[in-house]
């Protein structure tokens, strides 16, 4: 039995680490070649653009096909339409010598960005179908980790090594690393969606579009839910304005040599890591609800230590805390999600999720870029510190720890005696 409930796991696990490799290597290498192609800022920024424009357009369609569609087919599918999309490029620019176009990558990062509204949905909607409850935030944790380690830790290194080799082997090497994902999720056991096994008497057949409206409608009722991706979003909004002119304060009022900035990238990165392992042990002593407080207000004082400091021991504890307290959050927010909606609605309540925390990310670097033009950059760290606080007050008030529990245990539409 237990070997049973290992393997697809580790088959969920081995794919989701080479899809973040993947995304690492290219996370490093498609700055690089814009770099290359243009120095316009506008043009560059587009980059972003092209990258989270399919979370407010994609996101709720590919909620809705997670609860349509066997779901292990979306992860080999979507993972591998990457790998063949990246191919191309990679062999575009071996062949095309010094030819390059933005607007080809423009439309690779875009079509990639599809395929991972549909493939993320899919992944954060399956674990529940393999292990039971009591393993899920351990499973999650070791999955965010391993996100966290390959992501940062090694996929931008091994991109930007890459890249400097040839530019094509960057894109060829991340397009490996999908097709790999994609083999892994083969291994995973059929995830057809539920009550498809019912046959000709099931559910009734549906509209994409009647699909989307109930799980976003199953999504907008339940509170907690709501309340939580409010949280998210927050964090995310003024994440996204700091993040982008991070290198701007620590090169500058900091004085930090650039040779020195891998340190702000590396130590948050830690911080999430160490979260993601530890969460099992520590959310259950604090519990649920004052991790949310922590999520939001870590973060918070972080941006004003930022913002009013001049150490770098000081900064990058605050960097350490603020990724430690959001990654206990991730994993409190995603075992609620898993445990709380019927899996038949989970693609879709996943996709309603993650449109709004997903969606302010542009708005949020929009929104810190234009103020650190016209007020300097600390004041953009002070502005979210005060922002986030601010926000967490309404928010977080009402997710407690009893709430969580009782809404984990009691799903929406469920009832006690449905076990």
């Amino acid at each position: 039995m237990p070997v049973a409930v290992v393997r697809p796991f580790t088959a969920l696990w081995a794919s989701q680490a080479s899809s973040n490799l993947a995304d690492g290597l290219l996370q490093a290498a498609a700055p690089l070649l814009v770099a290359t192609l243009t120095r316009d800022p506008l043009v560059v920024a587009g980059m972003t653009v092209a990258q989270f424009l399919p979370w407010l357009l994609a996101t709720l369609p590919a909620g809705a096909l997670a609860d349509r569609t066997d779901r292990r087919r979306i992860l080999v599918a979507g993972n591998l339409l990457r790998a063949a999309g990246f191919a191309l490029l990679a062999l575009a620019l071996a062949l095309a010598g010094g030819w390059r176009h933005v607007a080809l990558l423009y439309a690779a990062v875009f079509l990639a960005g599809c395929a991972e509204t549909m493939v993320d949905n899919a992944a954060l909607a399956v674990p529940p179908r393999l292990l039971p409850r009591a393993k899920l935030e351990r499973a999650n944790g070791r999955l965010f980790a391993t996100q966290s380690l390959v992501h940062t830790f090694v996929g931008p290194p091994a991109g930007a090594a890459l890249f400097a080799l040839a530019a094509s082997a960057a894109f060829f090497a991340g397009a490996a690393a999908f097709a790999l994902a994609g083999l892994a999720a083969l291994l995973l056991p059929a995830l057809r969606p539920a009550g498809e096994k019912d046959g000709p008497g099931g559910p009734r057949r549906t509209t994409m579009t009647q699909d989307i409206r109930t799980g976003w409608t199953h999504f907008w009722r339940h509170d907690l839910l709501r309340r939580v991706a409010f949280i998210s979003a927050a964090i995310n909004f003024f994440g996204a304005a700091t993040g982008g002119l991070l290198v701007l304060l620590i090169t500058g009022p900091y004085a930090v040599p650039m040779a020195h900035y891998g340190l702000f990238v590396a130590v948050p990165a830690a911080g999430a890591i160490a979260g993601s392992l530890l969460a099992e042990r520590v959310v259950p002593r604090i519990g649920g609800g004052p991790t949310t407080w922590l999520a939001a207000l870590v973060p918070a004082a972080g941006y004003a230590v930022l913002g009013l400091g001049h150490g770098t021991p000081l900064a990058l504890a605050a960097m350490f805390g603020a990724a430690f307290a959001g990654s206990l959050n991730q994993i409190v927010v995603s075992t609620l999600r898993q445990a709380a909606v019927p899996d038949a609605l989970l693609g879709r309540v996943t996709a309603a999720y993650r449109l709004i925390v997903l969606g302010v990310v542009p708005l949020g670097a929009l929104g810190g870029g234009l103020l650190g033009r016209h007020l300097g950059v600390r004041a953009v760290f002070l502005a979210a510190a005060a922002g986030l606080a601010l926000a967490a007050v309404p928010l977080a008030s009402r997710v407690t720890t009893r709430r969580l529990r009782d809404a984990e245990t009691f799903p929406v539409g469920a009832s006690p005696s449905d076990g």
